[in-house]
């Protein structure tokens, strides 16, 4: 079985700034990791870490402190509980 092809990465960072309703609607009901909020607006986790880190990055969203038990941290909209 092959693996589908990866995305040109300048490709994906060029989406981000369309990706970013998406993924504040995704955290609106609290934080989530990179997989949960992947999935939630049906995205690849690969892809879906550059959006989130650019959002981070530009003061959008907000990593939690600490790593939840499968050692991720999560990520929610700046004014919505999470603690940086």
């Amino acid at each position: 079985m092959s693996r589908p092809v990866p995305r040109n990465v300048r490709e994906v960072i060029r989406e981000e700034p369309l990706m970013h309703r998406p993924i504040l609607k995704a955290v609106a009901n609290g934080p989530l990791t990179v997989p949960e909020i992947a999935e939630k607006i049906g995205c690849p986790a690969n892809e879906t870490l550059y959006w989130v880190m650019g959002m981070r990055r530009y003061g959008i969203l907000v990593e939690s402190k600490e790593t939840n038990d499968e050692g991720f941290y999560t990520y929610g909209a700046v004014g919505g509980g999470v603690s940086a």
